[in-house]
């Protein structure tokens, strides 16, 4: 395996295979994120040389993506979007309103089922930091979602970050990986990812079916799905946890 980073600045066609890719990775509700499908697009077209696409080559096969994002920030804790639906939107604001961007925000890295427990995911993540490095950025943050999070969608976020391994690491592989890095917490975004809708493409997304109103644990979720029979609505609210990564040092 030969693997090779691009931006999708300098290999556009790359995203031709990213559908795909998603489909075959994230949960379904996630693909049906409110302010992605008003947002995705112009994250797509008008950033793309802070994107990365990892190509197996010579075969060219996209086995690895990340999408960032510059946006506006103060550098405080306090200052940060309420997650990721927000960032979006700010960075997408920040940007129509001619602002100076101050720091990048790492939206989403996937790798594809067949290649993932490789470490394909942190060289995604570094070609993330690289990118933000070299566009002038001294912060990366990411409102991370910790992929064992749904296996213990009963635990509160703020109780699962503080698991750690005996030599003092995450307990999460993916919050792992960013603390690797030398990322470090900035908090918990609790409603970082706001998803309603009917009842029925909730049990269509899900291939559960929902007799009656209360809270269900579904595959995927970090948290579970509310539902309410009488008004017809499922409500997803995702807790995230930003991370953030000072790129100073580039060593690894």
């Amino acid at each position: 395996m030969v693997l090779r980073s691009y931006s999708l600045t300098e290999r556009p066609d790359l995203e031709h295979g990213v559908e795909p890719l998603f489909a075959a990775t994230w949960p379904q509700f996630v693909l049906h994120d409110p302010v992605a499908g008003r947002y995705w697009s112009r994250v797509v077209e008008e950033f793309s040389d802070h994107h990365v696409g990892l190509v197996d080559e010579p075969a060219g096969e996209l086995v690895g993506v990340g999408y960032s994002i510059p946006f506006v920030w103060d550098g405080t804790a306090a200052g940060l979007p309420a997650g990721w639906q927000a960032v979006v939107t700010e960075a997408i604001a920040d940007h129509d309103q001619g602002h100076t961007a101050t720091a990048v925000a790492a939206l989403s890295i996937t790798v594809a089922p067949s290649r993932q427990g490789r470490g394909l995911s942190r060289l995604v993540l570094l070609g993330l930091r690289h990118a933000a490095r070299d566009h002038g950025f001294a912060t990366l943050l990411a409102p991370v979602r910790p992929n064992h999070k749904c296996h213990y969608p009963l635990t509160p976020m703020e109780r699962y970050v503080d698991w750690k391994l005996p030599d003092g690491a995450p307990f999460d592989p993916w919050l792992r990986t960013h603390w690797r890095f030398g990322a470090r917490s900035c908090g918990i975004c609790p409603g970082s990812m706001v998803i309603t809708a009917p009842v029925a493409a909730w049990e269509e997304w899900t291939g559960m079916a929902f007799p009656d109103s209360g809270d269900y644990v579904v595959p995927g979720a970090l948290v579970p799905v509310s539902i309410d029979r009488e008004r017809d609505t499922g409500r997803y609210v995702e807790p995230n946890v930003w991370m953030r990564h000072a790129l100073a040092d580039q060593s690894h």
